[in-house]
């Protein structure tokens, strides 16, 4: 069974919005880092949001101000709302968890989510 289960991805106008929701089976404790990438045709993998060690929080410029992250541990889930969507925010998203919290630097993480498909467009 997979770690990390990703949903809410689908299609969205521009300007509309979306939450993908990460659901996590293992420990929160045990993660230090915790975060959403995105990976669209013909681009590398580019961090989005990541939250660090539950407390510090790191967005992509490209989405900074749009998208948040946000960590429920009663529900073990890592959550990313967006919106102002663009279509430039098409791709495919995914969860990832590290007990490391330079994860996000070293985009080493322990775990990694199948991914959801995110499509903008009218």
């Amino acid at each position: 069974q997979e770690q990390l289960v990703e949903s809410g991805g689908g299609l969205v106008q521009p300007g509309g919005s979306l939450r993908l929701s990460c659901t996590v089976s293992i420990s929160m404790h045990s993660l230090n880092a915790m975060g959403w990438y995105r990976q669209a045709p013909g681009k590398e993998r580019e961090l989005v949001a990541s939250s660090i060690s539950g407390d510090r929080t790191i967005y992509a410029d490209s989405v900074k101000g749009r998208f948040t992250i946000s960590i429920d541990d009663a529900k073990n889930t890592i959550a990313l709302d967006m919106n102002s969507l663009k279509p430039e925010d098409t791709a495919v998203y995914r969860c990832a968890a590290a007990k490391s919290p330079t994860a996000w630097v070293t985009k080493e993480y322990d775990y990694w989510g199948q991914g959801t498909q995110v499509t903008v467009s009218s």
